[in-house]
């Protein structure tokens, strides 16, 4: 696929074309093909080892892929295409691209001595140059979506692991993202905290934000995805409607995963 015949932005938020990512001779993604629609939540799950945390982070350009092309709201990400060659971008220009994509952790990565309205406001301020007032204002609205505006004042060591973690989203849609990334959001909470995130993470997705998130909450990816890819050693085992996948799974791999989880 050619820059001129790149997916149209209005159609398709992700494509990945034979994606490709090695770390020295171990050879993490081993041609991975998928899009992500407008609107949609594709859940990824699998294995550890699998790939699936890597390949979120390619599509940000966090990890830059080995061959292959990624394609995010109709630009190909951390690269210039001419003709048949590909010419990186400068860091400046990668990092523009990334302020169409918010990205959750596993870890939530708050800045310890700032507060929580400091933590969410601080990109639009630096990134975007947002006045503060505004930016503190968009902060305070989010904090109240995600069920923490009473919390604005406090700082993350004051905070449980399943509060920080919502503080974390709001500070990634505090960039007005495109898409959202999540990288197994809940795996570093307590079970109980779990459902407070998801319950945030639902609500993204009732007022039509694009995600793609890797997830082991398969009782999320069934009420809440709209599609499910199941990666394996690098490359996509299976994909479909998330009920069909995980009640009607077609790969003997797909069947072992699942049989485990459930």
């Amino acid at each position: 696929m050619t820059e001129e015949n790149a997916p149209a932005a209005d159609e398709r938020m992700v494509v990945a074309e034979n994606v490709h990512k090695s770390f020295g001779r171990l050879e993490v993604l081993r041609g991975i093909d998928l899009e992500v629609r407008r609107g949609e939540v594709m859940c990824v799950v699998g294995p550890s080892g699998s790939g699936k945390s890597t390949f979120l982070r390619c599509v940000n350009h966090l990890e830059k892929i080995n061959a292959g092309r990624l394609w995010v709201n109709g630009e190909l990400m951390g690269y210039r295409q001419k003709g048949a060659k590909l010419y990186e971008l400068r860091e400046s220009e990668v990092a523009a691209q990334r302020r169409e994509i918010g990205m959750v952790f596993q870890r939530f990565n708050l800045f310890p001595h700032m507060s929580v309205v400091g933590n969410v406001m601080e990109a639009p301020v630096q990134v975007r140059r947002t006045p503060r007032a505004e930016a503190k204002a968009t902060a305070l609205e989010l904090l109240d979506r995600v069920g923490l505006a009473d919390k604005a004042e406090s700082y993350p060591g004051q905070l449980s692991g399943g509060q920080q973690q919502r503080v974390a989203i709001a500070r990634a849609l505090a960039m007005s993202p495109s898409l959202m990334l999540f990288d197994e959001p809940t795996s570093a909470l307590d079970p109980e905290l779990v459902g407070e995130v998801l319950d945030v993470m639902k609500d993204l997705a009732r007022d039509g934000m694009t995600m793609v998130v890797v997830t082991h909450e398969m009782g999320f990816a069934r009420e809440v995805g709209d599609s499910l890819v199941f990666m394996d050693g690098g490359v996509v085992v299976e994909s479909g409607e998330p009920r069909e996948v995980l009640t009607n799974p077609q790969h003997e791999r797909t069947k072992a995963f699942l049989s485990k989880v459930f």
